[in-house]
């Protein structure tokens, strides 16, 4: 299971990763099919720069600082950033009906502009809304789902 403003990374094909109530926040799952390595990062808010003490001790929370820690980890189990797939979810306009501080969609951005000034893509995403989600990876086929309460899953 993976808390918020936390990280976990595995090369167990067994495993799945889990991370639960994605309201603005946003799950970024990162896959190697070839060796079946996997990582989830649940992510609260957009850029360390607000507060670079808070991101110091916790570096999971905010985009910038936890996006890089994700592909690292990867790259020191042996993943390689060619076979590497991204999906991501969140970003939902959660707890903030008037658009007053648009966290979600600010992480959204975050996380798009990173990304892009790397030039990776992102293979999946299920962004905004109005509800939470749970996120889950199956670390022996890659395969992500997504529930929401009072609907389906679905997969990315």
């Amino acid at each position: 299971m993976v808390g918020v403003a936390d990280m976990v990374v595995s090369n167990d094909p067994t495993a799945d990763l889990v991370t639960y109530s994605l309201g603005s926040c946003i799950g970024i799952a990162l896959y190697d099919p070839v060796k079946k390595i996997g990582g989830l990062l649940h992510v609260m808010l957009p850029s360390s720069s607000i507060n670079p003490a808070k991101a110091s001790e916790s570096p999971y929370m905010f985009v910038d600082t936890g996006v890089p820690r994700l592909f690292h980890a990867m790259y020191n189990l042996g993943a390689e950033r060619a076979r590497l797939i991204m999906k991501a979810a969140g970003g939902a306009q959660f707890l903030d009906a008037a658009g007053v501080f648009n966290i979600g969609g600010r992480n959204q951005k975050a996380l798009l502009e990173i990304l892009a000034q790397n030039s990776f893509p992102i293979h999946a995403q299920s962004f905004g809304g109005i509800c939470s989600r749970t996120f889950r990876m199956s670390l022996d086929t890659g395969k992500v789902q997504i529930t929401s309460p009072g609907t389906s899953t679905y997969s990315l």
